[in-house]
């Protein structure tokens, strides 16, 4: 186990609603006020989705995310901000033809999908390696497409976590540090209980693990009743945790999270019942490689100007 386990928080995320809880955050204030408190909580890193706060359903606006971070950095100057560059995948074949997009398809061009980055400049952002179905719709990340998106990540000094569905995306993975688009070592996360991807078991975090280039820090988590066994087994497997309402709507069997924090102070428990103890924002930083501090929200602005 490691000595000292971060743990992320995914704040909102793309596909969970208010029906699923009410208490979902989707204003930016709503985000940034539990990303706050997540990081009250113990969570190092907060990972970052924003809604359209007047119909709670997901956005790319750069206005949200730029909102959201100036709220969070105007208390918190060290907590670790990790945006996401998921949205904008998505396929959903019409039923007559498919190879015409029926409703519900989200796909944009690999640059759209980043263009957040460059004007906000986070210390991480998420980047899918997955083309796999997902329920009824198919997510498409295509190695070229992915390899122009990194181009943008890593023009902007932004550190990318990458998110793992299955083996065939570590295969990826290895190419990508082999042609040297992703520099080692990686940090990177096991997506595991998405139907059709890894499946949520000890196995499979032990397998997954194996698999990984040298070096990498790595992240195991579930989805939905899968959120904590899994992060407990990720940190037996020497990995970290992550837990949010993105990930998951319930903190036991039955009881909906009365929040964020609540899921970060059960994840750190039960860390600290492992034996082991959670990491600092500090401790992070190190761990996995970013500089000592926070980016200056001015300072990028004027790079950027």
């Amino acid at each position: 186990m490691q000595a000292k386990i971060i743990i992320t928080c995914a704040v909102t995320g793309n596909l969970t609603t208010r029906e699923q809880h009410p208490g979902l955050p989707c204003s930016p204030k709503e985000i940034a006020d539990s990303a706050l408190e997540a990081a009250q909580a113990g969570a190092s890193i907060a990972h970052i989705h924003v809604r359209d706060p007047e119909t709670g359903k997901p956005s790319m606006e750069l206005d949200h995310y730029r909102e959201v971070m100036e709220r969070i950095r105007e208390k918190n100057e060290d907590l670790i901000l990790n945006l996401t560059t998921g949205p904008g995948g998505r396929f959903v074949p019409s039923p007559d033809n498919p190879r015409v997009a029926g409703p519900g398809t989200t796909l944009l061009p690999p640059e759209e999908r980043v263009a957040h980055l460059t004007p906000l400049r986070p210390d991480i952002c998420t980047l899918d390696l997955n083309t796999m179905n997902s329920g009824k719709e198919v997510v498409i990340n295509t190695p070229p497409n992915v390899r122009r998106m990194i181009k943008v990540i890593n023009e902007a000094g932004i550190k990318p976590e990458i998110e793992l569905f299955d083996t065939g995306d570590i295969a990826f993975c290895h190419d990508l540090v082999k042609e040297g688009s992703l520099d080692a070592p990686i940090m990177c996360s096991l997506v595991m209980g998405v139907k059709y991807g890894f499946q949520p078991s000890p196995e499979t975090v032990i397998y997954a693990r194996n698999l990984l280039p040298s070096g990498s820090v790595f992240t195991g988590f579930g989805v939905g009743r899968h959120s904590f066994p899994m992060a407990a087994q990720s940190v037996l497997a020497g990995g970290h945790v992550r837990v949010g309402l993105e990930d998951a709507v319930y903190i036991d069997r039955g009881v909906l999270a009365p929040s964020n924090a609540a899921l970060v102070e059960k994840a750190r428990r039960m860390i600290e019942d492992l034996g082991t103890s959670v990491a600092t924002t500090e401790d992070a930083r190190r761990l996995i490689g970013l500089p000592g501090r926070a980016r200056d929200l001015n300072e990028i602005a004027s790079r950027t100007i």
